[in-house]
């Protein structure tokens, strides 16, 4: 007899899952109200948000306000209706994407719908069977769906390990040559979980020696590192060997959509073959007229990046004079290791939201080691310095409650299932 398909799915809920009724609707999607900025409302009660990807404060600033609206009003949300290759096409749509290649130093650009589904297309339409993909292990997950679509070889190297990746590439050499394929080697500008920036420059070195191609994630790059704002690439020097760029406008320009970078013959051919936008409606014209506003600002207010640094270096220094550990993180993204386990995590994190004020996102086992809590923050250009002296202030609270036993005497007597 056939099992009924949905039997697994009743059974096992999987890793995140199995947590929904204990977590969701607050450890897991939690209702933010109100305004979208450092100061919010959540179950009532106000909390100051570091959990906002709007890195450069853009989401409110009034000039993309006024921008969005009147595009609003202009086109609604529907337009344009169709795919771009058939009816969904704008002088709009490539004015942004001829901006955008020209911010990123790239010979031309392609926007894309969504980042996630752009990503996994992009790596798609790039390989053939033939052709052998190396990968940073901790790869976003849209890298790692785009990567399970290649019905060829792939290797994973070892986190930012240069000697891994070096390892990886020989054996993909080696592959490539006998199935006469070549070798698209895939890594982060900024993983963001830890804050790292990936290592481009010591990856772009290896092109002397190993014949790839470089596609890099910089989402969490793009409009806040770089001289620019060009992103890590230009951060570390190596922009112009990048071979395609990528990026979303879900984090500094406070947005829905992507887009990827690239030598003018390289964006032709995804033009034609990115199945996740030939097969789907175009950007709205909402979201592409609202970018051109965003991306001016970010070409000519160089004062909002400077901002966002600001908070960024104050917040990362008084966590380290406080003597947390922020790991080795070279990005806005700021994640604080604490040593406790996941019913710990939930209460200290229950304290900080109604007893401090404080909303930020926890991490634990699997994503981290066991008996490791990871509490990461997100400045922004909207941060105040008086935001980042209560965070201080909370943090080092809940520390030593963390410290003296307070959370796990709380969490022994309170009914957790962490089976």
């Amino acid at each position: 007899m056939v099992k009924d398909l949905f039997e697994r799915i009743q059974n096992n809920k999987g890793p995140l899952g199995k947590w929904a009724s204990q977590a969701e609707g607050y450890f897991v999607f939690p209702k933010l109200e109100g305004e979208l900025g450092p100061r919010m409302q959540f179950h009532g009660k106000d909390i100051l948000n570091w959990s906002l990807n709007d890195y450069l404060g853009l989401a409110n600033h009034p000039e993309v306000r006024k921008a969005d609206t009147e595009a609003a009003i202009a086109y609604g949300a529907a337009y344009p209706m169709g795919a771009r290759m058939m009816s969904g096409h704008t002088k709009y749509h490539e004015q942004l994407e001829k901006e955008l290649a020209a911010f990123v130093m790239k010979e031309s650009a392609y926007l894309l719908n969504f980042g996630y589904q752009g990503m996994v297309s992009i790596i798609d339409a790039l390989v053939t069977r033939n052709d052998v993909i190396v990968y940073d292990v901790d790869a976003h997950a849209c890298i790692i769906d785009g990567v399970r679509l290649h019905s060829g070889k792939r290797f994973t190297y070892k986190h930012n390990d240069i000697e891994s990746m070096e390892k990886n590439l020989k054996r993909a050499t080696k592959l490539a040559k006998e199935l006469g394929g070549g070798i698209l080697f895939i890594t982060e500008g900024v993983f963001g979980m830890r804050g790292q920036q990936g290592k481009l420059r010591e990856i772009v070195e290896m092109k002397k020696k190993y014949n790839f191609r470089l596609l890099v994630d910089d989402a969490h790059g793009f409009g806040t590192l770089g001289a620019t704002g060009a992103g890590a690439g230009e951060e570390q020097g190596v922009q112009d060997d990048i071979d395609v760029y990528f990026s979303t406008f879900a984090k500094s320009m406070a947005n829905i959509g992507a887009f990827v970078a690239a030598d003018k013959d390289i964006i032709d051919y995804l033009k034609y073959n990115l199945r996740s936008q030939m097969f789907a409606k175009a950007l709205p014209m909402i979201q592409t007229i609202g970018s051109l506003k965003r991306l001016e600002l970010l070409r000519e207010s160089s004062e909002i990046k400077d901002k966002l640094w600001v908070n960024v270096n104050a917040l990362q220094s008084g966590l380290r004079e406080k003597g947390f550990n922020i790991g080795d993180t070279n990005t806005c993204i700021t994640p604080v290791y604490l040593e406790g386990s996941i019913p710990e995590a939930m209460i200290m994190v229950n304290d900080l939201r109604e007893n401090y004020g404080i909303f930020l996102s926890i991490v634990v086992y699997p994503v981290i080691p066991k008996g490791m809590i990871l509490l990461r923050m997100i400045p922004t250009a909207s941060h105040t310095i008086a935001d980042i002296d209560e965070t201080l202030s909370a943090f080092e609270a809940i520390r030593e409650k963390l410290q003296n036993g307070t959370y796990k005497e709380i969490a022994d007597r309170t009914t957790v299932d962490v089976s």
